[in-house]
């Protein structure tokens, strides 16, 4: 019994460690859901289960996105219980009311350009507000108790993960760093010993599934970037140096999919390569794992780490020795098959410029913001739109007032 206890204690042990971000995001949202009912009930009569409900709807994995996904649940609210009302005046209760409350919801959000998450909370908080025993006072209380939900949420999601957005940002770079390592080195294998047309095809299929993470890297590190802004503990110079080493994770994954492609198609092509050519491209491949592997272990404080200088000058060496080989044998090679090869060395070099962050790409070019904002179009913008609108369809003389 003693052993089975010990062995059961170790494995629930070693779960909860391995989970540690999902369990903690879990037990600070129930956390939140609790305290948000106490309070609730506390200050409103009976508005714990609205107040709860509103909590696990805001707790997110950081603070910087549950503050802005907040107030985007408060606005959501208002608009939401104002068309419940609305629709209940207009409609009664019953089944037309929730359908004509739900499309009007719909209607309303895009008509004011709310950003996806403010949208998704008008028509939840509209149908929370239209429940039973609706009424104008009802309504007003219901949405109060969102309101302190909402607002115990921003206050616990502080706690809901174990890393700052930077610690993040490090995981999600190095999580893509790795996997971009493992696939060139099976890249590489396979062209060092011959590779068929579906091992190609295995490998361009990955190559665009790690092209898919790039999204959660860039919103990552642009959450550094803002947290460090206005964080008083925050570091500005290595949220701005993470934001980088993010782009240049795009710029990385991206080179590896054209690899991937050009391999691909070099498949198809009867005419194949060389046996010394696929050698030389098999080991710029290799090197380019290799690194890739020692860049992440810098990112990671990883002291046996190599410079990285050191690291892309050895990968633009073995560039340039594939491309030498092509070069020798250019008598016997065709002609597409050729260019195919050459274009191999255009992205092994953009992958060196990415591992020392030498390109001007990826410090001189913004990369687009989020557009998950409360408002996908600010208010300003929204109201110079609808002037011109009212301008054009007044008389002439009155134009001047616009």
């Amino acid at each position: 019994m003693r052993n089975w206890w010990r062995r059961t204690r170790k494995s629930l042990v070693t779960l909860v460690v391995s989970r540690r971000p999902w369990v903690q995001k879990t037990l600070v949202t129930a956390l939140a859901s609790g305290v948000a009912w106490e309070v609730g009930d506390l200050v409103v009569a009976n508005g714990g289960l609205v107040a709860a409900i509103a909590a696990a709807l805001s707790v997110r994995i950081s603070l910087h996105k549950s503050v802005r996904e907040g107030f985007g649940q408060i606005f959501g609210t208002a608009i939401g219980a104002g068309t419940a009302l609305l629709s209940t005046t207009l409609l009664g209760f019953g089944f037309f009311t929730v359908l004509g409350t739900v499309v009007l919801c719909a209607i309303i959000s895009r008509a004011i350009h709310l950003g996806e998450i403010a949208s998704f909370n008008v028509p939840i908080t509209a149908l929370i507000v239209i429940g039973p025993g609706l009424s104008e006072s009802n309504a007003i209380r219901r949405m109060s108790c969102t309101l302190i939900g909402v607002g115990i949420a921003i206050v616990f999601s502080y706690f809901a993960h174990p890393k700052t957005p930077a610690g993040r940002t490090i995981d999600q770079i190095g999580r893509v760093g790795r996997r971009a390592s493992e696939l060139l080195d099976q890249m590489a294998a396979g062209v060092a010993h011959g590779y068929t047309q579906q091992e190609a095809g295995d490998w361009l299929a990955k190559a665009r599934l790690l092209v898919e993470e790039i999204p959660g890297v860039r919103s990552q590190a642009q959450e550094a970037r803002s947290y460090a802004k206005w964080f008083p503990t925050a570091e500005v110079d290595e949220a701005e140096d993470l934001y980088s080493r993010g782009v240049a994770a795009e710029h990385t994954v991206v080179q590896i999919r054209s690899i991937a492609r050009t391999l691909f198609d070099t498949s198809v092509d009867d005419a194949g390569m060389t046996d010394a050519t696929s050698q030389q491209i098999a080991r710029a491949l290799a090197s380019a794992s290799a690194a890739i592997k020692d860049r992440m272990k810098s990112l990671s404080g990883d002291d046996s780490a190599r410079d990285k200088e050191d690291i892309a000058d050895e990968l633009r060496a073995a560039g340039s020795a594939f491309v030498d080989e092509v070069i020798d044998q250019v008598d016997e090679t065709d002609p597409d098959q050729l260019a195919r090869t050459i274009s191999l060395k255009a992205n092994i070099d953009i992958i060196a410029d990415s591992l020392d962050l030498s390109s001007p790409a990826i410090r001189h070019v913004a990369s687009p913001a989020s557009s998950d904002g409360i408002l996908a179009v600010s208010p300003i913008a929204q109201g110079k739109k609808i002037r011109r609108r009212i301008k054009q369809m007044v008389p002439s003389f009155l134009k001047k007032y616009f």
